[in-house]
């Protein structure tokens, strides 16, 4: 196999935790060539897909995880498999490499996500798919419409809609004095489109990922529980982790929205689950594999390279 890696600089990332590493791994030890490429390294020409690849080698090290080789030009649609693996924010560059592996898929390549499905859906709007998943949802720029949301549901959290990591997560309660300004960050005075969702207290128990591999669920989920002094379930703002098995609510979520991402070229999805509510549809580059696997002894990568290696035959 012939796999190519869209990712930001290998060098940077916490191995222990890196699912894309988690990957690499996984490819590597089925034998497979690793071309290595980031952002910067793609380009379109004649609608030709090209890359300059680097050869990459991994290991399972925490303190000496890869080794790059030497670099070649390669027409992306000569891959058997592409991982787009480029964390967010979800910008225009972002949209654009999309455009480039297009015209990969289109030569031959096995795109992991399709193009057209990160492209369609961002992973905050998305829910709005599936609303009988999910808590009360608005999408707007209106600043009147949010508070209006805020008098009438008392608690909320409202996020940007391009963000990652926890970044720009606020819980604003009725009365909080410090909403005008927080509805006036998020949307630029009414010039950028923000999410606000009505709050959901069993965040205190954790905000689940469920990792799903052609649409169909992982059976155990990633609790990601907040800090005593924080109200995000993401690790990167201090939450810590604990795995489970899937609740009966999390695999009816899984069912009404695991079909929908397969048939749209989606083969690693990540939800967010907050109590029984669908918040997120994780589509970039999902995180969670390295700690279900060291809690509950899987090899989720494995999984995801069955299902690969059956698309490709």
């Amino acid at each position: 196999m012939k796999l190519g890696i869209v990712m930001d600089p290998i060098r940077s990332i916490t191995p222990k935790k890196d699912s894309s590493l988690a990957m690499l791994l996984e490819a590597s030890r089925r034998g497979a060539e690793l071309h290595y490429f980031e952002q910067q390294h793609l380009r379109m020409l004649s609608g030709k897909a090209i890359g300059i690849s680097t050869q990459l080698t991994v290991r399972d090290n925490y303190e000496d995880w890869f080794d790059l080789g030497q670099q070649q030009e390669v027409e992306l649609g000569e891959l058997d498999v592409i991982l787009m693996r480029k964390d967010p924010p979800f910008n225009m560059e972002y949209v654009y490499t999309t455009y480039i592996l297009d015209r990969a898929k289109l030569a031959g390549a096995l795109v992991v996500n399709a193009p057209q499905a990160l492209r369609d859906m961002n992973e905050k709007a998305y829910t709005g798919w599936f609303p009988e998943c999910t808590p009360v949802t608005l999408v707007t720029r209106s600043m009147p419409e949010m508070k209006a949301f805020l008098a009438k549901h008392g608690r909320i959290v409202v996020k940007p809609l391009d963000g990652m990591g926890g970044r720009s997560i606020f819980v604003i309660q009725k009365g909080d004095n410090n909403a005008n300004v927080i509805l006036e960050t998020l949307t630029d005075y009414g010039q950028r489109f923000a999410i606000a969702q009505v709050y959901i207290p069993e965040i205190s128990a954790g905000d689940k990922r469920i990792l799903l591999i052609d649409g169909e669920p992982v059976p155990y989920a990633l609790a990601r529980i907040p800090s005593p002094d924080d109200n995000r379930g993401n690790m990167v703002a201090g939450a810590t982790t604990r795995g489970q098995p899937l609740s009966a609510a999390d695999v009816r979520i899984c069912e009404i929205v695991g079909p929908v991402l397969r048939d749209q070229g989606v083969l690693f999805a990540g939800l967010d689950v907050i109590g029984d509510y669908l918040t997120e549809v994780n589509v970039t580059s999902p995180t969670g594999i390295r700690e279900l696997d060291r809690e509950f002894g899987l090899n989720i990568a494995g999984l995801m390279f069955d299902a690969i290696e059956k698309k490709l035959r």
